[in-house]
């Protein structure tokens, strides 16, 4: 038995919640999964996992094995970049993702300029719809739309980059047919495309200080912003989106902004890394490189000058939160 690769195992399951979701994760048959994890616990002589239908939870010894585990596998893979090298020079395999709410082509030429300048990094660009965990699937640097404030890794480490608005819009031919409606309240009686990557069906718009909750009637739920603003130019119903993905529309007449003298909140952008113990240089050359380029990207793409020009801390810890809150 490969005690290693046991271990990974078994850390990709507890951190999955179960078998199931455990060998979705590894990409791996469920059978094999169950069947290495048994293997590992026939070898200690221990039951680590209590399995139900739709869940595990650990004993006792498997809580104590989880902890030792986790360091050891921690210090193997530091080793391993240490010995690749990747701690005294930028190279090797930088991962990173994006959400589709962010629109992915938009970072892809930073990205490439990014691999011309540094020619011994290769990059592994994922664009993510779902939560992901840095940890566990190995990802070097996230981009994280929204607030930190329910952040709480301590190993979490980000650095801001940006924000964009929220824009309420919609095409003319629907708002000639159902009218324009002038105060959120009214949403309540009009057709919504809802981008369930950002909003649940309540809206939060603000004027003086007042927070105003509107519940338009979904008509589209998607998980892409571009198939949000699709529906409200084919006349589906009134879109919230990022100001960046209907600038375009906006532009052309496609779409109409409505109720702008109600303030809507702005997202903030950060750049999120794992840090335990020394940074890798392909990560703190990542950082370096990419953090001025896309301030003046998204300040460029949104309109929002949300900082200074000062340089970043690149070390100051912004917030913890749990890393399935990262997308």
């Amino acid at each position: 038995m490969n005690r290693l690769e046991a271990m990974r195992i078994l850390l990709a399951v507890v951190d999955a919640g179960s078998l199931s979701a455990g060998s979705r994760r590894l990409n791996a048959p469920l059978a094999s999964v169950s069947r290495k994890v048994a293997e590992l616990e026939r070898h200690l002589g221990a039951q680590l996992l209590i399995r139900t239908n739709r869940q595990i939870q650990l004993t006792d010894s498997g809580r104590e094995y989880v902890e030792a585990a986790r360091q050891i596998v921690a210090r193997i893979e530091e080793a391993e970049l240490r010995a690749a090298g990747e701690y005294e020079a930028p190279r090797g395999v930088l991962t990173m993702t994006v959400p589709m709410a962010f629109e992915p082509q938009r970072i892809l030429s930073l990205a490439y300029q990014f691999l011309r300048d540094h020619p011994e990094i290769s990059l592994n660009l994922i664009a993510a719809d779902r939560a992901v965990q840095l940890v566990e699937e190995q990802i070097d640097v996230a981009i994280h739309l929204g607030d930190l404030g329910d952040l709480a890794d301590s190993s979490l480490f980000a650095v801001k980059v940006g924000e964009f608005r929220l824009m309420t819009c919609a095409s003319p031919d629907y708002l000639a047919r159902k009218g324009r409606p002038v105060h959120p309240e009214d949403l309540v009686n009009h057709d919504a495309a809802v981008f369930e990557e950002l909003f649940d069906t309540a809206w939060t718009f603000e004027r003086d200080g007042r927070s105003i909750k509107a519940r338009p009637v979904p008509r589209v739920r998607t998980n892409t912003s571009t198939a949000t603003v699709t529906a409200a130019v084919d006349g589906i119903g009134i879109a919230r989106a990022p100001c960046h993905h209907v600038r375009r529309e906006l532009r052309s007449g496609a779409l109409v902004s409505i109720l702008d003298e109600f303030d809507t909140r702005s997202f903030p952008v950060h750049l999120v890394y794992l840090r335990q113990g020394k940074l890798p240089q392909k990560v703190r050359a990542f950082l370096d490189w990419m953090t001025p380029r896309l301030r003046a990207a998204l300040k460029d793409i949104s309109g929002v000058a949300p900082w200074d020009d000062a340089e970043p801390a690149l070390m100051d810890r912004a917030s913890s939160a749990p890393l399935a809150a990262i997308s």
